[in-house]
């Protein structure tokens, strides 16, 4: 067997706070075990959740320290803190598409595979992507 070494990656202190940067807190479906699910719209892919929404933000501030950590060690710049949610239109945060028949069987697929909901995976997924593409 194999042994993959770790990459130690040390703490940075980040150019701007926790709290300078928005984040929104979602409820999570029961399905998925419920929970909250907390965002933050100026950090692509950084996300956390907790029981509770205390418990969300505790640990959402650990996702930010290492998403930050992580950023800098692969040199890449810390975004500024610019999401304001009082200028962006009002959204409910639900959406709906259609999809072929093979994507959405090839998505349940791996849902199933990966032991989450479909929404679980495709939220997943996107914030993934958007974390792509803003880099």
């Amino acid at each position: 067997m194999t042994t993959v070494p770790i990459k130690k990656i040390r703490n940075f202190k980040p150019p701007y706070s926790f709290a300078a940067y928005s984040h929104i807190i979602s409820q999570l479906p029961t399905a998925d075990g419920g929970g909250f699910l907390i965002t933050f719209p100026d950090l692509p892919g950084c996300m956390s959740d907790g029981e509770t929404e205390a418990e969300a933000v505790a640990n959402g501030k650990d996702a930010f320290k290492s998403w930050v950590a992580a950023r800098k060690d692969s040199g890449k710049q810390i975004p500024e803190p610019l999401y304001r949610p009082d200028i962006v239109p009002e959204v409910s945060g639900k959406f709906l598409t259609r999809l072929p028949k093979s994507v959405h069987a090839k998505l349940a697929e791996r849902a199933k595979a990966e032991g989450v909901s479909l929404n679980t995976l495709v939220l997943a997924l996107v914030a993934e992507g958007l974390g792509r593409r803003a880099a």
